[in-house]
């Protein structure tokens, strides 16, 4: 009687299932793979040309940090400013590289001593960056856009 019992309960909760309809089974397995993905990470970071796309992930985001920085510090390398003391500091810029691969500044961290001996340094940094751009990020084969943070490091010696 007990056994009867265990199988027709069984049968009971596994006929539930029967009786879902196609789109509520199909909404459940949606919910379920999108619960299941971590949408704080991408599986292809942002990448300039000579960058190998189907490197490791870290291995790309390497080559991007490292691409980036060398854009970064040729552009600045080229800027001359008049200053009346000798500077060594660190800003951080926060920039976007969207879906399509333009970058965008989004945020310079206001440094008053820097700002004080280099006024248009700011905007000078949003200019050097307007024209770049990259192969965007990808999450599943999807394009999507990536925030990214980056040390500036300012020395007039």
């Amino acid at each position: 009687m007990q056994k009867f019992l265990l199988i027709s309960c069984l049968a009971l909760f596994a006929s539930c299932e029967l009786f879902m309809s196609k789109e509520d089974k199909t909404q459940r397995i949606v919910n379920e793979e999108l619960l299941a993905i971590d949408w704080n990470d991408v599986d292809q970071y942002p990448l300039f040309d000579n960058c190998d796309e189907t490197a490791a992930k870290q291995a790309q985001r390497d080559c991007f940090q490292s691409e980036i920085l060398n854009h970064f510090s040729q552009a600045l390398d080229s800027l001359q400013f008049q200053v009346d003391t000798d500077l060594n500091d660190t800003l951080y810029v926060d920039f976007l590289v969207d879906e399509h691969g333009f970058i965008t500044v989004l945020n310079i961290e206001e440094n008053p001593n820097i700002l004080n001996e280099i006024e248009e340094f700011n905007a000078e940094v949003t200019s050097r960056l307007r024209d770049l751009t990259v192969a965007p990020a990808l999450k599943r084969g999807t394009p999507v856009s990536l925030r990214f943070r980056l040390p500036i490091v300012v020395n007039t010696n």
